[in-house]
C-alpha cells in the first residue's frame, strides 16, 4: 500500500533537503596537510587594506566557491584603495602624470592565463585579465586596445589620479633634474634645502615601484593567482614591467604552487623568476627555499658584472600543500606577507637574503 505524502509533508521534506544540499555545497572543507592546511590565500601586501582584501577572499574559499572568484575579488580590494599607491586607482604614475596599469592571472585547474599591460583609466586592470583568459583565446591585450576591450565589457573608465599622487608627480617632477624649469627659482633652490632639509619628501614623495600579489589554493587543491601594478613611478611611457608577464611577475602550475614577484620588474622579466621559483618547488624545494633561490640566482647572474648591486625583489610562493613563504634581496627589513587559513589571519615574516 503506497503512504500518501500531504503538499504540506512534501513542501517540508523537500525544502529540508534542498536547504541541507545547500548548507553541504557551502561547507568549508579544511584540510591538514605536511605542516599545511588548505584553503588558505596570501598576500603580498601586509597593510590594513591587504588583510581586508585576503579577508575578502578567504569568505570565498570558505564556503567552497572559486579559487579564481576569491584571487580577483581579493586583489579588487587594493586595486580601489585611493591611499595604495602601488596599484589600480591612486598608482604610480609614469613621467607624464599618467596612471598606466598591468596585471596577470592564471588559473592552475584550466592552465589558462590572461594579462593586461599600459591600460589607462580602469581602476580593476585584474579583472580585465581575467576577461582576456576566459572570454578570449589570447593570453595578453595592451594599450589603448586593452581599453577599448575593457569598454566592450562594460568597464566604466574613471581618472586614475587621486590629488595625494598628482602632488607627489609634481613633486617628483621638481627634483628630478637641476637642469630643467621644474621646481623653485635657482637663486632659491639652495635656500629651500637648507630651510626643508628634506622638502617634499613623505607623504608626496613617488617610491620607485609597487606591486601586490594574491595567491590561494582550494579545499580541492585548485591553485590561482593575481599580480597587479601601477609599475614603476615616473616610468618612461609604454614601459611594460613583469607584472603581466606569465612566467616572471606570476606562474601559476596546478600540481605544484603559485609564486607572484614584487620589486624591479626587468629582473624579474630576464630572470623568469616566478617560473624559477615553481621549477623549484617541483624539485622539493619549500616555498620559503625557492623564493630564496631565485634571489640567489639573480645575484649570480649580476655578479660578474657588478657584484655590488642588488635589484629590489621580493617573491612570495605558495604550494599545494598550503605551505608558504617570502624572501627578498638585502639592504632592507626581511620579506613579510598576510595568510589566512582555517586558522585564522596572520603575518609572516620570511628572510632577506644573506641576512
Amino acid at each position: 500500500m503506497t503512504k500518501k505524502i500531504s503538499r504540506r509533508h512534501f513542501f517540508n521534506r523537500s525544502f529540508g533537503l534542498g536547504a541541507g544540499m545547500l548548507l553541504f555545497k557551502n561547507m568549508a572543507f579544511s584540510k591538514s596537510t605536511e605542516n599545511g592546511k588548505i584553503p588558505m590565500i596570501i598576500t603580498s601586501h601586509t597593510n590594513q587594506t591587504g588583510q581586508k582584501a585576503i579577508e575578502m577572499g578567504w569568505e570565498i574559499l570558505k564556503k567552497g566557491g572559486s579559487v579564481v572568484d576569491a584571487v580577483e575579488k581579493a586583489a579588487n580590494v587594493i586595486e580601489v584603495d585611493p591611499k595604495d599607491r602601488s596599484v589600480g586607482y591612486g598608482g604610480f604614475p609614469n613621467e607624464e602624470g599618467i596612471v598606466q596599469l598591468d596585471a596577470s592571472i592564471m588559473d592552475g585547474k584550466t592552465y589558462n592565463a590572461g594579462a593586461v599591460a599600459c591600460l589607462e583609466n580602469i581602476k580593476t586592470p585584474s579583472s580585465v585579465a581575467r576577461i582576456v583568459m576566459e572570454r578570449t583565446d589570447h593570453v595578453m591585450l595592451v594599450g589603448q586596445d586593452a581599453l577599448r576591450f575593457a569598454r566592450k565589457w562594460g568597464f566604466k573608465e574613471e581618472n586614475l589620479m587621486t590629488e595625494e599622487t598628482r602632488k607627489a608627480w609634481l613633486r617628483a617632477r621638481e627634483k628630478m633634474s637641476d637642469r630643467d624649469d621644474w621646481g623653485p627659482p635657482d637663486h632659491l633652490k639652495d635656500l629651500k634645502k637648507k630651510e626643508s632639509g628634506t622638502e617634499g619628501a613623505g607623504a608626496f614623495e613617488v617610491p620607485a615601484h609597487g606591486t601586490t600579489n594574491v595567491l590561494a589554493v582550494d579545499a580541492n587543491g585548485d591553485i590561482a593567482g593575481i599580480t597587479t601594478t601601477s609599475g614603476l613611478g615616473n616610468k618612461i611611457p609604454g614601459r611594460v614591467g613583469d607584472s603581466p608577464i606569465i612566467g616572471a611577475g606570476l606562474y601559476v602550475d596546478n600540481e605544484v604552487g603559485a609564486a607572484g614577484a614584487t620589486g624591479r620588474g626587468e629582473d624579474v622579466i630576464k630572470s623568469c623568476a616566478t617560473y624559477y621559483i615553481i621549477m623549484r618547488m617541483k624539485q622539493g624545494r619549500t616555498p620559503q627555499q625557492a623564493c630564496e633561490d631565485a634571489l640567489k640566482m639573480i645575484v649570480e647572474k649580476y655578479k660578474k658584472v657588478n657584484p655590488d648591486f642588488f635589484p629590489g625583489e621580493k617573491f612570495v610562493a605558495i604550494n599545494k600543500k598550503g605551505n608558504f613563504g617570502c624572501s627578498n634581496m638585502p639592504g632592507r627589513r626581511k620579506a613579510r606577507l598576510s595568510m589566512i587559513n582555517a586558522d585564522g589571519f596572520k603575518i609572516y615574516t620570511g628572510t632577506s637574503l644573506f641576512s
